[in-house]
């Protein structure tokens, strides 16, 4: 029991001496010093608002479709027996040339029967005429000759009263006068007649000089020329074949114009449209024949075809024809068809190819140019704000509104002023009155420069 006191008063003086020591060392440790905090600051790059024309611009794409497609239907029937050499899938002939002929001789012979009949008519006319003449004098002769049975028949019925002749003989008299009477009534009714019969002569001869002209109609018909300068789709005949009236012989395409019906999205078509009217359009327009092309023409829209071939970029002037009557249901999208003539000209081998028809290409339609339009890129619009830097540098979100959307490009129609700054670098989070350290970023500017001006690619 002593002994385990004894232990117990051996671990006290170490323990003393430690609570001292660490006294000592509080006494004389220094305060902490304070620290005055300093706020962090983002770097940011910037653009300086500038106030720029703007050309609105949309990207379209479609498949070239030759302007006029003609089928070459067979409007007689025959044997053919000349094929053009050329008459070939793919090959370009020039207009006027004939590729089919069909035999002639049926619709000759048919020619040469109705001029015989025109010429029967005639004949029949001219005896119409000279029988008309020659029945007018018998009727004359016929009449003196009535006139005399009259003064016969009057004379005989004075001696019939006195009784010198007998009833046999008056009765005779007065038979010969009624002969005498229908003859003159004959040929009163042949005189009359004869008009009718001149009419119908002549309505015969109509019938048999329209026999004629059909004749020669279906003559030339045997002839199937080019009606325009073409390339050939498809060809469906051959020398000896027997081909009916409506027989396909085959399809035809011009060269002479190209069409595309390019697909664009219901919204940037819509925005370019509502861009482009503002103040050009001033009332409510009535679709209607050649309605949009004068619209187009209204909002000075221009369209152009490229095709892009490796490095090299290949671009046709076109012009707004048409617009889709349907909305395309599974991409919202809607066919503004562009017009581009002389597709086959200015052909540079291996460099410049035609506008061939199938071919995949991109449409870009422009309208009139916009003044004094604020742009900013568009990765700049955050929903419906925009971040701006104030002249304390700092953060500053302001709501804007859109007046177009473009490429790269947003076009502001309110909410901004020239010289604001536009942050255009990634912030996040964004917390309105931090602090940024601003970058200026020319090149951004630049591109913006570029692609407003109608220069640079959309894409």
């Amino acid at each position: 029991m002593a002994t385990s006191w004894k232990r117990r008063i051996l671990i006290l003086p170490p323990i003393i001496l430690s609570v001292l020591l660490l006294v000592m060392v509080m006494k004389n440790k220094k305060a902490p010093e304070q620290v005055k905090a300093v706020e962090q600051s983002r770097s940011v790059r910037t653009i300086a608002i500038t106030p720029t024309s703007v050309v609105p611009r949309i990207i379209g794409y479609g498949v070239v479709e030759p302007g006029r497609v003609w089928n070459a239907v067979a409007q007689v029937s025959g044997r053919i027996i000349k094929v053009h050499p050329k008459f070939k899938k793919g090959a370009l002939l020039k207009k006027g040339t004939q590729i089919v002929q069909i035999a002639p001789d049926d619709y000759k012979i048919a020619i040469a029967q109705a001029q015989a009949n025109i010429r029967a008519a005639d004949a029949k006319l001219n005896e119409l005429a000279l029988g008309k003449g020659n029945t007018k004098a018998s009727l004359a002769i016929e009449r003196q000759s009535l006139t005399i049975n009259e003064r016969e028949y009057k004379r005989s019925l004075t001696l019939k009263k006195r009784g010198t002749i007998a009833q046999a003989t008056l009765d005779k008299e007065y038979r010969n006068l009624l002969n005498q009477r229908k003859r003159v009534l004959d040929f009163e009714s042949a005189i009359k007649l004869i008009p009718t019969q001149i009419s119908a002569q002549i309505e015969q001869k109509k019938i048999s000089i329209t026999q004629e002209e059909t004749a020669r109609l279906n003559l030339a018909r045997t002839k199937i020329t080019l009606p325009f300068d073409a390339r050939i789709a498809t060809a469906n005949v051959e020398v000896t074949q027997f081909v009916g009236a409506g027989t396909n012989l085959g399809s035809i395409d011009s060269v002479e114009r190209a069409e595309i019906p390019a697909q664009i999205p219901m919204p940037q078509f819509r925005g370019l449209l509502k861009a482009a009217a503002r103040g050009a359009i001033t009332k409510p327009q009535e679709i209607n024949e050649g309605a949009i092309s004068k619209l187009a023409q209204k909002l000075g829209m221009k369209a152009l075809v490229r095709i892009r071939l490796n490095e090299n970029t290949v671009e046709w002037p076109a012009t707004v024809v048409r617009i889709s009557d349907t909305v395309d249901p599974k991409t919202r999208t809607i066919g503004a068809i562009v017009s581009v003539d002389k597709a086959y000209k200015n052909v540079v081998p291996g460099e410049r190819p035609p506008l061939i028809k199938g071919m995949f290409v991109e449409v870009e339609i422009s309208a009139r140019k916009l003044e004094n339009q604020i742009i900013i890129p568009r990765a700049a619009l955050h929903a419906k704000h925009v971040y701006l830097v104030d002249d304390k540098n700092r953060l500053v979100i302001k709501q804007v509104r859109v007046k177009l959307v473009q490429g790269d490009f947003v076009v502001i129609e309110s909410g901004l002023s020239a010289n604001d700054k536009v942050i255009v670098s990634n912030l996040s989070p964004a917390i309105e009155g931090m602090l940024l350290q601003v970058v200026d970023d020319p090149l951004v500017s630049q591109r913006l420069m570029i692609q407003a001006s109608g220069k640079g690619s959309l894409r």
